[in-house]
């Protein structure tokens, strides 16, 4: 019993694989991100993106099957964006919420489920909306905000 438990722990390899698909990850993202310059791209964006990302995603979910591992990579894709400059609320709101979820559908089906990790990833992809929300959310003030930097 204490090696099961043993076996669910982060160890290097695992934090270090955490890292590099959260790095791809989030270069895929950014690239979506670019195309957020075009009003109709950016509403349309969360959705591009979770067509595209899914691969890392899902490579993740295979190496790493512990508890924690998504949580990471939607915490290393926050700070990216806090660096970034693309960090609002928001966005902190419904990832938290995307990647809590995902944890618990991941939980729900021991780590191993291609279902299972199927539908965590169309739960952490949720956390991605909080980019575009704020149009809907903040209508006059993103309006006056977005204008007054030119766009």
């Amino acid at each position: 019993m204490n090696n099961s438990k043993n076996s669910m722990r982060m160890k290097g390899k695992d934090l270090i694989t955490i890292g590099i698909f959260s790095a791809i990850y989030f270069v895929i993202n950014f690239a979506f991100m670019l195309m957020g310059a075009i009003p109709i791209m950016w509403i349309l964006m969360p959705g591009l993106i979770a067509l595209f990302t899914g691969i890392p995603y899902m490579l993740l979910s295979v190496k790493v099957q512990k508890p924690g591992a998504i949580f990471l990579m939607g915490l290393i894709t926050s700070l990216i964006y806090f660096v970034t400059g693309q960090f609002t609320m928001v966005i902190l709101i419904t990832f938290v919420i995307g990647c809590g979820l995902a944890e618990l559908v991941r939980f729900l089906t021991k780590y191993n489920s291609f279902i299972g990790n199927t539908l965590s990833f169309a739960c952490f992809s949720i956390g991605m909306i909080g980019s575009p929300l704020p149009i809907w959310l903040f209508k006059e003030s993103f309006i006056a905000q977005i204008s007054e930097q030119g766009i």
